[in-house]
């Protein structure tokens, strides 16, 4: 395919970028896809530990984090997880739920992606991988993109480039760039989905690394309750990613080490088993170093017999709300997603093309659009790129 052939250029062929491609191609629109790395889909391989968590059944907006938290209600009620589910099993890749809504290929990630590259592919659309983009033009209703191959030119152009989370898979910042570019506002980019770091008193607790246990982890209104895990750095696991997409630098983070107790259990303790002590109760309940630790910095020590009601008390409640401070994060490199990008504000929900630029349309991890941990992004992906491809 030359330049002067193709309907719409999409830059980047990550998940949005094949999911734009090959629905546009189903509508009969010639599609060239440039893609930077030396193949298409390298995110997607990678994900769910290379079984891909490629959606969620429990997808709803409010999963959603954005400045307009209304945005992504049309794209992802026009294209649902079901609606990808049926692609899956079209194709025959066997899938299972796991908890959560997560939905996971038996086999491996390859199958999404191979499935996707059919799908552009087989509808006449191009995938030029190893293209270096050197400049992006745009100029009588037609963008021009030039890379060390030549020029192509199209009416459509498509930023699917996502953002800088994972550099050692070649993300970068390109999409803002380019948006800047066209004068669309971007709003800051930053990790999500990222293991939290602990200083000053804190990092007493790296001596737990590997400790992995249930909480419930809070900032401000937002709470997640799933595995929380300390590491030689601070703390992660899925409940941590979750929160970290809430958490600004300076607010504190409560962790509920014991979500299903209730606030008076060690009160009741004292009646029930008067010799316990405030270590063996948490040895009970929780991995024996994290329950040493706690029971430790709790110094709470003898028969619980002996312990006042209102100290008791007391060790409940910050059992339910330890407050970590975390003194940043483990940055993009990291990150399995961006928060921020490309302004909502700039684009239009039903179609993701560019207000004041006609022709031109921002999809996936490039737009301020992010998604909880579990397929979520993915299904953003799919519903975003199925919206563009729509307009195109």
């Amino acid at each position: 395919m030359t330049g002067t052939e193709a309907d719409a250029i999409i830059l980047g062929a990550g998940a949005a970028g094949l999911m734009c491609a090959a629905q546009a191609g189903l509508r009969g629109r010639r599609v060239l896809l440039l893609e930077r790395a030396g193949r298409p889909g390298k995110k997607i391989l990678i994900s769910g530990g290379g079984r891909c968590n490629f959606t969620n059944i429990d997808t709803a907006p409010d999963r959603y984090i954005s400045a307009n938290p209304h945005f992504a209600k049309s794209a992802l009620s026009r294209y649902t997880p079901q609606d990808f589910l049926a692609l899956v099993e079209d194709r025959g890749i066997a899938w299972h739920e796991k908890t959560l809504g997560q939905l996971f290929c038996d086999g491996s990630a390859r199958q999404i992606v191979d499935m996707l590259v059919d799908g552009v592919v087989q509808t006449g659309g191009t995938i030029r991988c190893d293209q270096q983009i050197a400049g992006v033009d745009h100029a009588d209703g037609r963008f021009r993109v030039t890379t060390q191959d030549g020029s192509f030119e199209a009416p459509a152009l498509v930023i699917a480039t996502g953002g800088p989370s994972i550099p050692k898979m070649g993300a970068t910042g390109f999409a803002y760039d380019l948006a800047r570019q066209f004068g669309l506002k971007v709003v800051e980019p930053r990790p999500a989905l990222v293991p939290l770091t602990l200083g000053g008193e804190d990092v007493l607790f790296r001596e737990l690394s590997g400790v992995a246990t249930e909480i419930v982890a809070r900032t401000g209104k937002t709470a997640f309750r799933e595995a929380g895990l300390f590491t030689h750095r601070g703390l992660s696991g899925p409940a941590i990613l979750q929160i970290s997409s809430y958490w600004r630098h300076g607010e504190a983070v409560a962790v509920d080490f014991l979500p299903d107790r209730a606030p008076g259990w060690l009160v009741d303790a004292k009646r029930s088993t008067p010799r316990a002590t405030m270590r063996s109760l948490l040895k009970d309940a929780l991995p024996d170093r994290l329950a040493v630790t706690l029971a430790e910095r709790l110094a709470l020590e003898g028969e619980l017999a002996n312990l006042p009601d209102a100290r008791l008390n007391a060790a409940a409640a910050q059992l339910s709300g330890w407050r970590f401070i975390p003194n940043g994060t483990e940055g993009f490199a990291k990150a399995e997603v961006t928060a921020g990008g490309i302004s909502t504000a700039e684009l239009s929900s039903k179609t993701m093309e560019a207000k004041r630029v006609p022709g031109l349309y921002g999809i996936g991890e490039a737009i301020d659009v992010t998604g909880w941990l579990g397929g979520y992004n993915f299904q953003w992906a799919w519903a975003s790129g199925w919206a563009a491809a729509r307009s195109i």
